[in-house]
């Protein structure tokens, strides 16, 4: 069943949470329209085309950002607020057109401007390139954290890099993952305002040279890069707070004199300038092969040392609107400064600060140390020990010597007050040193973090307690008050008001106005109307036009056609091994074999969609990926099957295909194993939309489940941690669970025996060795619950008014995986600084006064 267009009457059925179009507004935008596209683009109708009209309606849109940008950092200096610097290595943007219209309250009268002009808000829409800076979930969480800072008046900065080329572009041929490169700029970014009055310095390499009367070591002969930083406005829900995110690109020094050189010298130089470059020329896939790579420090650091400099910059001139340095006591830089490191990869920011205050400003160690403990706060974002960060001495004493002796001071008085503690337990100052010895010399930049830091915290209740009883439990020990949680969330506006206009509308309609927008707990009210037919009606309708919608877009780009009266069953995020697509494959497979068996039987139909990148590197997860298409190839093409099984690979996932997938899928997979997965924000956006959830009891899914009135709206299954730590420690034996169940002995066997790959039999013995012989992640221990839970979800699915129900009650209680709720947390917490709810004038208001 196909969708169709929408409608005019369709486009103008989101009226209240977009606002009604004011005839003076329309007037306006299309004169700007027009300015725009002859004027910017140089254009006129009879030539443009659709991207020219494309960025002609984002320079009408930003026109709109632009006085309230201004507006927001007049009002900083003004007011002098302590202010938050994010600093992360991704910001997983997506799209910016359609959010910055949705803050700012113009959709409405955009849309109706561009169809008296003859134009189609949605064709234009699809003309902008994902911002994809970032591999997944840490990155999408830090751009809900912008969102989130703006809408709640925080004065926050983002600070991360501005790859040439973001996360890569991924391709599906032969059932295989081909990995393109994602040019997000080959059009240019209308967002983004480059700033090349602040570049900033980087020093790389050198050496230390000790002055003869001691004192501190000067780290000269250093070679340069330069930092120009790019802007791009963050607006926060229409509050007029426009924040900013700053990245930075790497330039080559500009100081190099033709004179000096003859031809052949020009062009090494013009070489060495490109290489220069490379520092923000691409980003990093998340995989288990960036340590070791020069590269990668090097972002590491030319991130933090051009933002450290940066924010100390605007300290010494804040509050007086000048570039004199006027304010110089460093002492009271932790009253106006919080720095927030998004896990590890910002680490370095503790011994670049200390560089910084002791080297350049000349404070004492103690002096120095008290500020940047102060002023750092780290977040640890994962569970799994391999996936900590670790750099090489050697490499850091090449690279960054200075640093290295910072480090090294740091860890020496951070030994002593070990040692004065606990004295003589060796292990446990093995344990804590932030110099690792074995197997070889290397920072562990995870416990640099903790011990620079005043604040640590996790990212769900269930990860914070792990890392306190595992990972980190010697510095919890040591430190207790130092660690928290601060459980995850998404915004609202783009994972809902934006992505899902309909439900959104129908939320409204309900609630009776729309501060449920900046307060998600009011979703809790829906459920007085979760017995309501008429309203359950209504939540199945716009779930159904969802899946239409989204079955229209599978046809047209996969050329599967999809029955959407059938189960939409979804896994979306990054391949690997620990978040268990296999399991799910595993189920599919047995569905198709029950299928087989008893093709009259009636059974209820689904459709099993995958989606997510592996990192190129990381052979087994490309190895699922080729396994789940192979599998979808043979399922697809049966027709004993017909329409009660359908599986499709979701090509490229991205933060704009998400916002097409999530409002219309169903059955959320969140399926770990428990004790390995941080947070998920991806349950979270699942569960606003009305997807019910099929899970272990990892992450956020444990905070879910708690909120829910009614456990039984969440299928959870499986071992739980602690079930999990005791069959290893006793010792698992997934040959004895593959011997013990014949239907899943059936599936392993045929993915042995190639009944998928009949041209290449052998193509997935690996992936069976390691499921009855290894299995590190128990899927075949967790396989019986995970097939008794899918049946308790095929038997609810078949009764559509239980099934509504369960809906409304989880988008009701929903409303605490607002990231708002988590920046607040953050801010009261952490931060030292007071959310407000109040919005400033628009710039064609008078000035705020006081």
């Amino acid at each position: 069943m196909s969708a169709k267009p929408l409608s005019d009457e369709d486009k103008k059925k989101q009226i209240s949470v977009r606002g009604i179009a004011q005839v003076e507004d329309i007037t306006g935008i299309k004169e700007a329209f027009n300015r725009h596209l002859h004027y910017t683009q140089a254009k006129d109708r009879k030539v443009a085309t659709d991207r020219d009209y494309f960025f002609s309606l984002c320079y009408t849109v930003r026109e709109k950002l632009v006085g309230r940008w201004i507006r927001t950092q007049q009002h900083y200096y003004e007011k002098d607020p302590k202010r938050v610097y994010y600093l992360s290595l991704e910001f997983y943007m997506g799209r910016t057109l359609t959010n910055t219209m949705a803050n700012l309250g113009m959709q409405s009268q955009v849309d109706e401007a561009l169809y008296q002009m003859g134009l189609e808000l949605e064709t234009l829409e699809e003309k902008e390139e994902d911002a994809g800076l970032g591999n997944g979930g840490l990155g999408r969480l830090a751009a809900c954290f912008l969102d989130s800072m703006a809408t709640l008046g925080l004065a926050a900065y983002g600070y991360g890099i501005r790859y040439d080329y973001g996360i890569f572009t991924q391709k599906i041929f032969n059932d295989e993952q081909h990995e393109e490169t994602d040019d997000w700029l080959k059009f240019g970014n209308p967002w983004e305002i480059a700033r090349p009055e602040y570049q900033i310095p980087v020093h790389f390499y050198g050496r230390l040279h000790y002055p003869p009367n001691g004192g501190t070591p000067q780290w000269v002969d250093t070679e340069v890069v330069m930092a120009m930083p790019y802007d791009t406005p963050i607006p926060g829900f229409r509050n007029n707070y426009v924040n900013t995110l700053r990245l930075w690109s790497a330039k080559a020094p500009t100081a190099f004199h033709l004179s000096s050189f003859n031809v052949g010298d020009y062009l090494t130089a013009v070489c060495d300038r490109n290489l220069a470059e490379n520092i923000s020329r691409v980003l990093y896939p998340n995989d288990n092969f960036i340590e070791g790579k020069e590269l990668r420090l090097k972002q590491e650091y030319f991130l933090v040392a051009a933002s450290l400099q940066d924010l100390l910059r605007r300290f010494k001139v804040s509050k007086f609107g000048t570039l004199d340095k006027s304010r110089v006591d460093l002492s009271k830089l932790p009253a106006k400064v919080a720095i927030q490191l998004n896990d590890t990869h910002p680490g370095l920011a503790v011994p670049e600060m200390m560089r910084i205050l002791v080297d350049i400003e000349g404070l004492s160690w103690d002096e120095s140390w008290a500020i940047t403990q102060k002023c750092m706060a780290y977040t640890n974002h994962t569970v799994l020990p391999e996936a900590l960060e670790r750099w090489s001495v050697k490499m850091l004493e090449y690279l960054l010597p200075r640093h290295l002796n910072i480090i090294y001071e740091i860890n020496q008085r951070f030994m002593d007050a070990v040692a004065k503690r606990w004295p003589g337990d060796f292990p446990r100052m093995g344990r804590m040193s932030i110099v690792e010895e074995q197997p070889e010399k290397r920072i562990n930049m995870a416990n640099l973090s903790i011990v620079g830091a005043h604040a640590v915290n996790g990212v769900a209740a269930i990860h914070s307690e792990i890392i306190k009883n595992t990972i980190f439990k010697d510095f919890h020990e040591m430190y207790p008050t130092k660690f928290q949680n601060k459980t995850n969330g998404i915004t609202p506006r783009r994972w809902l008001v934006l992505c899902n206009p309909s439900l959104a509308d129908l939320i409204v309609e309900k609630l009776g106005s729309e501060d449920w927008l900046t307060d998600l707990s009011q979703l809790r009210k829906l459920e007085k109307w979760a017995e309501d037919p008429a309203f359950l009606m209504a939540v199945a309708r716009v779930k159904m036009e969802n899946k239409q919608r989204l079955a229209h877009y599978i046809e047209k780009e996969y050329g599967i056609k999809l029955n959407c009266d059938s189960l939409f069953d979804c896994q979306v995020k990054r391949i690997h091994e620990y978040k268990r697509q296999l399991l799910n494959i595993l189920h599919a497979i047995t569905l198709y074999n029950r299928i087989k068996a008893n093709p009259n039987a009636n059974i209820v139909p689904r459709t099993i969609m995958i989606g997510g990148k592996a990192a190129p590197g990381y052979a087994t997860a490309k190895q699922i990926i080729n396994l789940f298409c192979r599998v979808a190839r043979v399922i697809n093409s049966d027709p004993m099957v017909n329409n009660k099984l359908k599986l499709v690979f979701l090509e490229n996932y991205r933060v704009s295909l998400a916002e097409k997938v999530i409002p219309a899928v169903e059955l959320s997979e969140q399926i770990s194993t428990a004790g390995t997965e941080a947070s998920g924000t991806g349950n979270m956006k699942f569960m606003l939309n009305g997807s019910l959830t099929i899970g272990t009891l990892d992450g956020a899914n444990v905070e879910m489940l708690e909120e829910l009135t009614n456990k039984e709206d969440m299928f959870i299954f499986g071992m739980k941690v602690e079930e999990v730590e005791q069959l290893r420690a006793k010792g698992y034996n997934p040959y004895a669970f593959y011997q013990a169940d014949q239907e899943l002995k059936c599936v392993c066997d045929m993915i042995r025996d190639g009944y998928f790959n009949k041209e290449n039999p052998s193509l997935f013995q690996s992936i069976y060795n390691n499921l009855v012989n290894h299995d590190h992640y128990m899927l075949l221990a967790d396989y019986r619950s995970y097939i008794a839970a899918q049946d308790r979800v095929s038997r609810h699915y078949a009764s559509p008014t239980r099934w509504a129900q369960m809906c409304v009650m989880n988008i009701a209680a929903s409303g605490k995986f607002s990231s708002d709720r988590t920046i607040s947390d953050y801010a009261k917490d952490i931060w030292g600084v007071e959310p407000s709810r109040k919005a400033l004038p628009r710039p064609s208001q008078q000035r705020l006064q006081g």
